[in-house]
């Protein structure tokens, strides 16, 4: 039996794994791995000590960035404007509030713009989890392969100072 594509766009659309390494520039992280999961609807960033706050007439939030989930040292304060909050059902089922932002990210040679929950992610292995609606009409999922974009980084993700 041979196999057809019937969605035209899909040649359009790049493929990656179940898991990814990918960039955060505006929050100047680079060579974050990530799980990719289309389980997930919205995606999510491990951070601490979020702050909620208004400047300028406007909802801001701070928090603490760990690109190395159990690496205090690497921790940069960012700041930036607030998109929204979501309620989010978590892994453990139970309902939280989330802070939501807007930011780039990059993917291989693509980069857009992305929707991202911030969370304390540190009993998960990845500091970052990918979901759907950062994947819609951009990506195809291998869930048998990883790291099909670029090879997992073997040195730790770097911030930029």
């Amino acid at each position: 039996m041979q196999l057809t594509l019937k969605d035209p766009t899909l040649a359009k659309k790049i493929t990656v794994g179940a898991l990814e390494t990918g960039d955060l520039p505006q929050l100047g992280i680079t060579g974050l791995n990530m799980r990719v999961d289309t389980g997930a609807a919205t995606s999510a960033l491990h951070v601490e000590n979020i702050e909620e706050f208004i400047k300028d007439g406007k909802k801001w939030v701070s928090f603490d960035l760990l690109p190395e989930i159990h690496n205090i040292a690497l921790a940069v304060r960012i700041s930036c404007r607030v998109k929204g909050a979501k309620k989010v059902k978590t892994a453990t089922a139970d309902t939280q509030r989330r802070v939501v932002i807007d930011t780039k990210l990059t993917l291989g040679k693509k980069i857009w713009n992305i929707k991202l929950t911030l969370t304390d992610r540190s009993e998960m292995n990845y500091p970052m989890l990918l979901g759907r609606q950062a994947m819609v009409g951009r990506l195809v999922v291998d869930p048998e392969s990883e790291f099909l974009l670029a090879k997992a980084k073997s040195t730790k993700p770097k911030t930029a100072a």
